[in-house]
């Protein structure tokens, strides 16, 4: 693999993914795409390896591309409606 990523390109990315998390309009999908990330992260802190760094930040960047069309498949098929207190 290549080398391991500095921090500044995992804070990016880590940032990257809150961000296209906040872009789904449903809530439990948001919830857990934040859930989801901070988990990773945490679960992956510890990784010493620079090689193993490395295939965690190529999983990480592939999840991010995921996210965003995801995102955007979501946003298109939305429902009008965001909740029942809404509907007249």
């Amino acid at each position: 693999m290549g080398s391991a990523p500095t921090r500044s390109e995992v804070l990016f990315l880590f940032r990257s993914l809150l961000r296209t998390a906040r872009q789904f309009t449903d809530y439990n999908i948001r919830e857990y795409a934040k859930r989801r990330t901070v988990d990773a992260f945490r679960h992956n802190m510890r990784i010493s390896d620079p090689a193993e760094a490395a295939t965690a930040f190529a999983e990480g960047k592939s999840q991010l591309e995921v996210a965003k069309r995801q995102a955007v498949v979501y946003s298109l098929y939305a429902p009008r409606v965001k909740s029942v207190m809404e509907m007249n």
